[in-house]
């Protein structure tokens, strides 16, 4: 991570806390301590009002304190604070007038949409070097700390490490309120240092005390709990990972062996056939669902953040009557690359949940039960066996569990998004080839819309009669968002768009050679006159990087879509299966 660590710098940290009071006894040979802190680590010297971390980013790294202070921003700030700037949508006549102003010239800016500003007028700017990186000052800084709510951390204190570890988005910004140095700890090293128990115990208790209860409440199924219920629930709920996180690297190797090898190689969070002893809440990640199917498996559904798995058949089982043998698991439930989840005792989930669970919010079978339940034991027999002579039932009389609603019908196309990873696409753009032309006017409309430069080429997958384009797809886990030097690549909080804001862009090409599907490209950049921008200090040509926005500033939306003249081109959202199998009915009507 720094080739300038050098063991004089790993003897200084091994002499700090919290790796003084870590028994080298607790990790193993081949990875010992002081080969963590050199090659997992790096330090870092901020200066005043450096933006260290911000809300809503991805990262892959945790912080630690090692002298000097830093400011956590409780309020969230403005775009422009932060060194990039609000995009709003173009009224009509806005989008004609750009249109018909548009330079001769492909990927034409202005020269403030090349380089951030150097002086916010307050001695501190926006972009500039700090010692071998490029750097983000907060505008106003003294201003921003006098009229914001902050918390002041000091030496010894860690923060960023539930981002680098469950990988989420940020959940505040940080700046460094003075000078301040710094130790980075990327995700893999923070995962080997928690082989030491005291370690992980502190990590552990302040994900507990500070978090889990907030992620507990951000799954539908939880959040009509009561506080005193809820906290129950976080005592008892278990944190378990699977997989690698760095699936983007893998996948390229995986999604080239059969399904079923696929399946099989892919680690095994609960398994068909057994009978429930947790809720299972996704909290990041993607989780595959299969059942057995002759010799091997096939896909039945997948999981993204905030699904649970499980609930049918532990609702049944809480609410069935005693002489009814319990449920057991439908389906197998599998990780696809990296799947991070919290496990609920079958216990709590009885107590503690279920009696605050809308009836909405349950599977049918279940929610008939929670009805029965409050009526006598002679009714709920009555009505159990009506219901077994009226309905389609298997064998055993309990209803054919499907635990997401949202199962294809055609499990071969189901399977092809899931091996190509597809489901991570919030925004996927799929062509119905049965109904495409092969005009171009989808690839001529971008590039109309963007600089002369389209944004995307008509290629990509196929998988029968629908192609899915190599386009950004506003991933719900970007990777390409992971290592920005200066956060110039970021998600809209409103439109969910993950969007280049190009003057703190600095064209060191991360997110393009991150992204697994090679859906952003680097592209040099021109004045109105056609003459490429340069680096002064090095004199090369000023790179940018570029991708699908989804057209979010023009009033038609995506541009692809709209001048598509046969309906043939959607963007669709594949982190559920839902919407592509209603989109695949209309189609078929």
């Amino acid at each position: 991570m720094d080739a300038s660590m050098n063991d004089a710098d790993v003897s200084w940290l091994r002499s700090r806390e919290p790796f003084a009071s870590m028994s080298p006894k607790s990790f193993p040979r081949t990875i010992p301590l002081d080969g963590i802190l050199r090659n997992d680590c790096r330090i870092r010297r901020c200066e005043p009002g450096e933006i260290l971390v911000r809300e809503g980013d991805y990262g892959n790294s945790a912080f630690l304190v090692l002298s000097g202070s830093v400011r956590v921003m409780v309020n969230a700030l403005a775009p422009e604070q932060l060194g990039r700037s609000t995009k709003k949508k173009l009224s009509w006549s806005q989008a004609l007038r750009k249109y018909l102003r548009r330079s001769n010239y492909p990927e034409t800016r202005e020269p403030h949409e090349v380089t951030s500003n150097i002086d916010s007028g307050n001695g501190i700017g926006s972009l500039r070097q700090v010692d071998d990186r490029p750097a983000v000052f907060l505008q106003d800084f003294d201003f921003v700390l006098r009229d914001n709510e902050t918390v002041s951390l000091g030496p010894g204190e860690l923060f960023g490490e539930v981002a680098a570890m469950y990988r989420s988005p940020r959940t505040a910004t940080v700046v460094s309120e003075t000078e301040a140095t710094l130790l980075e700890i990327r995700w893999q090293g923070l995962r080997i240092l928690r082989r030491d128990a005291g370690f992980a115990d502190t990590l552990e208790a302040h994900y507990r005390k500070h978090w889990l209860a907030v992620h507990l409440r951000e799954v539908s199924l939880l959040r009509h709990l009561p506080e005193a219920s809820l906290n129950r629930v976080a005592d008892a709920t278990q944190l378990r990972s699977f997989g690698r996180m760095e699936w983007n690297t893998d996948y390229r190797k995986t999604r080239k062996l059969p399904v079923e090898q696929q399946i099989e190689s892919e680690p095994l969070v609960a398994q068909e056939g057994r009978v429930p002893t947790d809720l299972i809440i996704v909290r990041s990640g993607f989780g595959r669902l299969s059942q057995h199917f002759g010799a091997s498996h096939r896909t039945t559904a997948y999981l993204g953040k905030g699904h649970v798995f499980g609930l049918e058949e532990l609702a049944h089982n809480s609410l069935r009557a005693a002489e009814t043998p319990p449920s057991t698991l439908s389906n197998s439930l599998r990780a696809v690359g990296f799947l991070d989840v919290l496990f609920i005792p079958v216990e709590v989930f009885a107590s503690e949940i279920l009696p605050h669970v809308r009836r909405s919010e349950l599977p049918d079978s279940a929610a008939r039960l929670m009805v029965q339940s409050s009526e006598s034991r002679r009714k709920q027999d009555e009505r159990r066996r009506a219901d077994r002579e009226s309905s389609g039932t298997r064998g055993d009389g309990e209803d054919v569990p499907s635990p997401t609603g949202q199962q294809f019908q055609e499990t071969g196309l189901l399977e092809f998004i899931v091996e190509n990873r597809m489901n991570n696409g919030r925004q996927a753009m799929v062509i119905d080839l049965h109904r495409c032309t092969r005009c171009d006017d989808c690839v001529k409309a971008c590039a109309a819309t963007h600089d002369g430069n389209p944004r995307f080429v008509r290629e990509g997958i196929s998988h029968e009669q629908l192609q899915f384009v190599q386009a950004c797809m506003q991933c719900t886990d970007p990777v390409c968002m992971i290592g920005c030097p200066t956060g110039a690549i970021a998600r809209d909080e409103e439109t969910g768009v993950v969007e280049i804001y190009e003057p703190i862009c600095v064209g060191c090409g991360t997110c393009a050679a991150a992204c697994p599907y090679e859906n952003i490209r680097m592209a040099e950049v021109f004045d109105s006159q056609g003459r490429p921008y340069h680096d002064i200090e090095r004199g090369k040509p000023i790179m940018k990087a570029t991708k699908c926005d989804m057209c979010s500033r023009q009033p038609s939306g995506p541009a692809c879509a709209s001048a598509c003249p046969h309906d043939a081109l959607v963007r669709i959202d594949l982190s559920e299966s839902k919407p592509l199998q209603q989109w695949l009915e209309r189609r078929s009507e």
